[in-house]
């Protein structure tokens, strides 16, 4: 991890860890119903004070805890138009995996690129520090995965380049 990134996300890990005290909590509107309530959206007296931790203008990460789930939203950063395409590519690959990942929505909150709903019965039956450990890791990866692409499609189009421009001259 870069000296740069540290604080960034140590501040993400100790406020994902802080949030992450959650409980059964059944609905107070249908009985014997039991939905993550940051969906739901039915009472507002469960929901607690979204967190926005921002490392710069295109980097973001949004923290919505209620009592028995947390909606973790991140806005991955985008220097150029390349970048944003590969964001974009990378974010809906993952999407449309989404069994795979367990926690991952399929839809990512308007604004941002990728969106992981953790409820109880994730904290009940996986570690939360495991899972903590898993969105930072997944945090860290995702920027050097994107411009490791970049790197690779740069390559390809000035070879690509080259050997074009090579059958004129």
């Amino acid at each position: 991890m870069s000296n740069a990134l540290r604080p960034y996300l140590s501040a993400v890990r100790s406020t994902l860890t802080a949030a992450l005290t959650l409980e059964n909590f059944g609905s107070q509107v249908v009985e014997r119903h039991n939905v993550p309530e940051v969906e739901a959206r039915t009472s507002n007296e469960v929901l607690l004070t979204a967190l926005t931790i921002t490392r710069s203008e295109q980097e973001r990460v949004l923290i919505e805890p209620s009592v028995n789930s947390i909606r973790l939203s991140i806005k991955i950063k985008q220097a150029d138009d390349i970048e944003r395409i590969l964001c974009h590519k990378f974010t809906r690959f993952m999407t449309q995996r989404a069994e795979g990942f367990i926690i991952l929505r399929r839809k990512p909150i308007p604004g941002y690129d990728i969106s992981f709903l953790i409820t109880n019965s994730h904290t009940e039956t996986m570690l939360k520090h495991k899972l903590v450990d898993f969105i930072i890791q997944f945090m860290e990866e995702v920027d050097k995965e994107i411009s490791e692409m970049k790197l690779s499609l740069n390559a390809r189009a000035r070879i690509t380049a080259e050997s074009y421009l090579s059958t004129f001259c």
